[in-house]
C-alpha cells in the first residue's frame, strides 16, 4: 500500500459515492414525524424569503441549490483525481493537487463536525484520510528522469 495512486484512487471512489448517495438527498422527501416536523415543511416548502431583484426563494429551494452543489464538487474533485492518474500526471502536479484538496477537505470536514451529522463525517473523514495517505506515500515516490 505504499502506491500513493492507490490512496488516490480510494480518495476518487469514496468521493464517487458519498456523490451518489448525497445526490439521493435530494430527490427524496423525508415524511414528517410529527405535528411540528409537519409545520416546519410546510414552511420550508412556503415561506419565500425576498433577497432583492426580483429573487424569492423558499429554504427548500435554497437547501437544494447547497445539496446539488455539493454533489457536484464531490464530482469535480473526484473526477479530477482519475483524469491525472489516467493521465499519468508527474508526482510534482500532484503534490500541489493534493495541498489544495487537503485544505479543502480538511475544512469540509471541520465544518461537518460542526454542523452535520454521523454519515457525513465519517465519509469526509474517509476522504480526507485517504488523501493524507496519498499525500505522505507520495513523498516517497521517485521523480521522473
Amino acid at each position: 500500500m505504499k502506491n500513493y495512486k492507490f490512496w488516490l484512487s480510494a480518495a476518487a471512489v469514496t468521493q464517487l459515492l458519498f456523490a451518489v448517495a448525497h445526490s439521493a438527498s435530494l430527490f427524496i422527501t423525508p415524511a414528517p414525524a410529527n405535528d411540528t416536523e409537519g409545520q416546519l415543511f410546510k414552511l420550508l416548502d412556503s415561506y419565500r424569503f425576498d433577497f432583492g431583484a426580483g429573487y424569492h426563494r423558499t429554504m427548500n429551494e435554497l437547501i437544494f441549490v447547497f445539496s446539488a452543489s455539493l454533489t457536484l464538487l464531490l464530482l469535480l474533485s473526484a473526477l479530477t483525481i482519475l483524469y491525472l492518474l489516467h493521465q499519468k500526471a508527474d508526482p510534482q502536479i500532484m503534490r500541489g493537487i493534493l495541498h489544495i484538496l487537503l485544505i479543502i477537505f480538511c475544512l469540509f470536514l471541520i465544518v461537518n463536525l460542526i454542523y452535520s451529522f454521523l454519515v457525513p463525517i465519517i465519509m469526509a473523514s474517509c476522504i480526507l484520510v485517504f488523501l493524507a495517505l496519498a499525500r505522505i506515500t507520495l513523498w516517497q515516490a521517485k521523480p521522473r528522469a
